[in-house]
């Protein structure tokens, strides 16, 4: 690693190696400066999950949205609800004795002023013992779901269930409080393995106690000071409560491994014979600036999810962009302070043998490797391509759909209640679609009212449709005439519930579809319903189906434009670097192929319940609509990275000796040490999300880490290597306009 002696240094090298210098005059000044950054953000991150108070998964502005809130607006139905949910453990709780008593138990709950209504569930019962021992109670409050958050204990420190009883909370304002727990117990366990896993790794690689600390506190500074940071922002902004997992999961990722090369960086320089001001100031041109490159590729994948016009994947990239741009910063500041102060005592408090950090055997190991795969290119170069395809055939069958309440674990009280639910209910009949149809004069006539009567009759003859309510059906021998002047009273209650169904110019329609709310069979009917002729009507169509398709729309209708963004500004970001038109094409192919077989694993798993009890996660029979993309955009920036740092030294090689075989080899030595050790932290970081509570924290910490596993393996030890040897001279082929005129960008030794 090498390499930069008789080297004329770039323009922006040299900034990097002034920068350097800067660091090490002004050590403490800088060390002083982080200490206070960290102390006051310390402070302030362990209030962000509390702050936290959207899940992210609203489709602001669609039919769906607009409609619940008309619903608001002309029905007077509440902005949030609660549904408690209690188990009769062996009891009988459909009889009036036991309702009674479940009534009487909620007295200091209807106490509570922002407490509007509550009614227990009438919604027809499956057909079995276990469904009487379960009653279920609406209870419907004055207050926004981010308002509800705020008095949510209060709320549980009023449920007290009656003996023999025990009571579940459900609802949306229940799953995002559970969520917020869940987020914070998941940061805490994921710190608690990933830590000491990681710095075990440090340990064997540097073998002293000091250099394999630095990437630690580096990580850790990162985390909190973007935590830190995060805190003002949602004061001001509604953010998702997946952020502080975000942020945890790639802070400590990204920011131990960028301090691990500049690490590696300063000690090789210190065993190259400079003093340490010339040690930090080499370490911060060449590593430092491989740094920020590579924090650039990171960025550019977090930027595609912006795309996709929902909170979720606002708050994850805001999260990603605050994080891996404060751990660039804190390993081009706070890091070559500490190393200007440690000097050569970053090779302090050993606890391996010196013989075990040698690079000799570790040299050897990659170089057999390199001119194995040279021996076999086009073997290694068919087996591993047609493994790497197999594995990504179960996308095929993917099944999307939105986070509910199995996303939390089976102890989490809105997973019990959801889950009691669904055992006594049906659930097609507890989350029907809603139709606010509004007559488009402001008022009722016999003509309105005969179009929408029509419009019913429409929606009753549409295939799927299991059943349809609305006012009209406590009126069926009115005349058009008569019926306006009914539907013209101030508000109207459906049969049988008591809930306001009709108001002045507006009637609710409620239709039950014969699948499941989350079945595609729903979704093809939500879409059949929106394409009826409304009859000259203003209808808007919401409830949970409709909910649930908007969402998938927003991510599926932009998953192409992600993908192209993505793809094209890393084609770009390759072609510019390398001066070659087909080494970016084949980085882009290779990303794909390690990214498909990672996603292929992910339907596996949590679609299918592959190896699901050992991962101890729920097979809920489909993947979150939410992490393909994420992954997508996470690991492409990762897997670039990797790339570059490799395909660099190989440049360099190839620039000084014209041999593509020797320079491929003499890249996988130089640099695959090096990349699979920050590969594999980062895999140990990001895996421990497997073992958290949140499904899709899970999902994305499978994918995540099974996608750098595959990519700084395989792909980059094998497949890339096999690939260089094959396609020979070529790989350096580029039109005359992108020749370069001297030493490629990536040529400079960046590690």
């Amino acid at each position: 690693m090498n390499g930069m002696n008789g080297m004329k240094p770039s323009a922006k090298s040299e900034l990097f190696m002034q920068w350097g210098y800067a660091m090490y005059r002004y050590r403490k000044r800088v060390l002083a400066v982080w200490i206070l950054f960290f102390a006051g953000a310390a402070i302030l991150a362990g209030q962000v999950p509390a702050l936290l108070k959207d899940d992210g998964f609203t489709p602001k502005g669609s039919e769906s949205d607009r409609g619940f809130h008309l619903l608001q607006e002309k029905l007077g139905v509440p902005p949030s609800s609660l549904q408690l949910v209690y188990d009769g453990n062996g009891k009988d709780l459909t009889t009036e004795k036991a309702k009674a008593s479940i009534a009487k138990s909620l007295e200091p709950l209807k106490s509570l002023p922002y407490v509007d209504t509550w009614a227990f569930v009438e919604s027809p019962r499956k057909e079995s013992a276990r469904a009487a021992e379960i009653q279920a109670v609406n209870v419907a409050l004055k207050l926004e779901v981010e308002k509800v958050l705020e008095k949510y204990g209060e709320i549980q420190a009023r449920l007290t269930p009656p003996p023999g009883m025990n009571v579940y909370t459900g609802g949306a304002p229940a799953l995002l409080a559970d969520m917020q727990k869940a987020s914070k117990n998941d940061i805490a366990k994921a710190e608690m393995i990933g830590l000491p896993i990681a710095l075990i790794v440090l340990l064997i690689i540097f073998g002293t106690l000091t250099a394999a600390l630095l990437p630690l506190i580096v990580g850790v500074a990162s985390l909190t000071a973007t935590l830190g940071i995060t805190y003002f922002i949602a004061r001001q902004v509604a953010l998702s409560n997946f952020l502080p997992n975000m942020v945890t999961m790639l802070g400590l990722a990204v920011g131990i491994d960028y301090a691990l090369f500049m690490v590696s960086r300063f000690r090789e320089e210190l065993r190259a014979g400079r003093e340490i001001p010339d040690a930090v100031a080499v370490t911060c041109r060449m590593a430092g600036r491989s740094i920020f490159f590579s924090g650039i590729a990171v960025l550019i994948g977090l930027c595609g999810m912006l795309f996709v016009d929902l909170s979720f994947f606002r708050s994850l990239c805001l999260g990603g962009i605050l994080v891996v741009t404060i751990s660039v910063l804190a390993a081009n500041t706070l890091l070559p302070a500490l190393l200007g102060m440690l000097g050569r005592h970053v090779n302090s408090l050993r606890v391996l043998p010196k013989a075990w950090s040698e690079r000799g055997t570790t040299r050897r190991f990659w170089e057999r490797t390199a001119y194995f795969v040279m021996r076999h290119p086009v073997v290694l170069a068919l087996v591993l391509t047609a493994a790497l395809t197999a594995m990504m055939l179960p996308i095929r069958g993917m099944q999307l759909s939105t986070p509910s309440g199995d996303v939390l674990p089976p102890q989490y009280g809105a997973r019990q209640a959801g889950d009691l639910a669904g055992q006594a209910f049906d659930e097609r009949e507890l989350n029907p679609l809603q139709i606010l149809a509004t007559a488009p004069e402001g008022a009722w006539d016999a003509a309105s009212v005969g179009r929408l009567r029509a419009y019913i009759d429409s929606v009753k003859a549409t295939g799927g449709v299991k059943g349809v309510r609305s006012v009209l059906d406590g009126f069926p021998g009115l005349s058009d005439e008569q019926a306006a002047s009914v539907l013209s009273e101030p508000s109207l209650s459906s049969p049988g519930t008591g809930k306001t169904a009709a108001a002045r110019d507006s009637v609710l329609i409620r239709v039950v579809p014969e699948s499941d709310p989350d079945d595609r069979a729903t979704d093809a009917l939500v879409r059949s319903l929106r394409g009826l002729d409304r009859q000259r009507l203003d209808v808007h169509m919401t409830g949970g189906p409709a909910y649930r398709l908007d969402m998938l729309d927003r991510i599926q209708d932009k998953l192409p434009v992600v993908i192209m963004f993505v793809l094209g500004v890393t084609f770009i970001v390759l072609l510019l670097a390398f001066r070659s038109l087909l080494l970016p094409l084949k980085a882009v192919l290779m990303n794909v192929l390690s990214l498909g077989a990672s996603i292929g694993a992910v339907v596996l798993v949590f679609q299918h319940g592959f190896l699901a009890d050992l991962m101890r996660v729920t097979s809920t029979g489909y993947v979150s609509a939410t992490v393909p993309i994420v992954i997508f955009c996470v690991v492409f920036g990762i897997s670039m990275d990797y790339e570059v740092f490799l395909i660099s030294r190989i440049a360099e090689e190839y620039d000084r000796t014209g041999d593509n075989e020797r320079s491929t080899a003499e890249g996988m030595m130089k640099t695959g040490s090096l990349i699979t050790s920050a590969a594999f932290i980062l895999i140990v970081v990001v895996g421990t999300f497997i073992f958290t509570d949140i499904e899709i924290m899970k999902a994305l910490g499978l994918g995540l880490a099974l996608a750098v596993l595959i990519d700084a393996t395989v792909v980059r030890v094998l497949l890339v290597p096999a690939l260089m040897k094959l396609l020979g001279r070529l790989n350096w082929w580029a039109p005359g306009w992108l020749r370069p005129h001297g030493p490629r960008e990536g040529s400079d030794p960046l590690l």
